[in-house]
C-alpha cells in the first residue's frame, strides 16, 4: 500500500531549515521552548521526519551552535592581528546578543560542528601566523573568549534599559544610602554613569583594547626572548 504522500513542506525539510527553525524559537521563547516536537510545529511537519535530517535533539543543539558561530567573524590568517581579534569579537558579540541563549551552550557542546572548528582554527592560525608561541596563543584565546563572554552575560543581566530606567533605578539607589557614606559610588553614579550618553555597553571596546594591548606587550616580549 502506498504510504501518504509528502506535503511540500516535508519534501523541502533539510537539516539548514531545521536548525534554523530551531535558532528562531530559541531567539523568541528562550531555549527551554526548543524541542523536536515544537521545531516540526513551526515547520508545520511530522516530528519524526526530523530524524531524517537530525539525530536527534543533541545533534539539532550542536548545529543551533555551529550557525551563531557562523555569524562570528573569521579571522584572516596573515592579517593584522589586532584588527581580527577586535573584529572577532566585535561580531561575536553582536552574535550573542541577537541569540542570548547561545552563550551557555557554546562552549559545552561535545560534538562541535565544522563551523565552529573552522572558525577555533581560523583565531589560533591568525595568532600563530602574527608570532604567537602555543603556550601565548591558549593564553589569548582563553582571556579574549573570558572577556567577550563574561560581558555580554553582564550586559544581557544588566537590571535596566536605556538612560531612563537607569536614572530612575540609581536615584531609588541613592535615596536609600545612609547621608556622608559610600561617597564614591555617589561621586562615579551621579558624577558618569547618570550623565547624558552614558552606555553601559560602550565599555566593551576600551576593555577590549587593554586585552589586545597587553597581549600585544607580552608578543613583543616573547620575540625579544627569543632573540635574545
Amino acid at each position: 500500500m502506498a504510504g501518504r504522500p509528502r506535503s511540500p513542506r516535508a519534501q523541502a525539510l533539510s537539516r539548514d531549515a531545521i536548525v534554523r527553525a530551531a535558532v528562531e524559537l530559541a531567539d523568541q521563547e528562550g531555549l527551554t521552548a526548543v524541542s523536536m516536537r515544537a521545531v516540526a510545529k513551526r515547520l508545520d511537519v511530522e516530528a519524526m521526519s526530523l530524524y531524517n535530517h537530525v539525530r536527534n535533539k543533541d545533534d539539532m543543539l550542536d548545529g543551533m551552535v555551529d550557525l551563531v558561530f557562523g555569524e562570528f567573524h573569521s579571522p584572516v590568517i596573515g592579517a593584522d592581528w589586532r584588527d581580527e581579534m577586535r573584529e572577532r569579537c566585535r561580531s561575536g558579540r553582536q552574535a550573542m546578543t541577537r541569540h542570548p541563549w547561545a552563550i551557555g551552550l557554546m562552549d559545552s557542546r561535545r560534538n562541535s560542528g565544522f563551523a565552529t572548528l573552522m572558525h577555533h582554527d581560523a583565531v589560533i592560525g591568525c595568532l600563530r601566523e602574527a608570532g604567537f608561541s602555543l603556550a601565548l596563543t591558549g593564553h589569548a584565546f582563553a582571556v579574549l573568549d573570558a572577556y567577550l563572554y563574561g560581558f555580554v552575560v553582564q550586559e544581557q543581566s544588566l537590571a535596566y534599559t536605556g538612560e531612563e530606567d537607569l536614572a530612575e533605578l540609581a536615584g531609588q539607589m541613592l535615596e536609600q544610602l545612609p547621608e556622608g557614606q559610600l561617597t564614591h559610588f555617589k561621586e562615579f553614579t551621579i558624577g558618569h554613569a547618570l550623565q547624558p550618553g552614558y552606555d553601559f555597553g560602550n565599555e566593551f571596546d576600551m576593555g577590549l583594547e587593554l586585552i589586545l594591548e597587553g597581549l600585544a606587550r607580552r608578543l613583543a616580549d616573547h620575540h625579544q626572548h627569543v632573540h635574545d
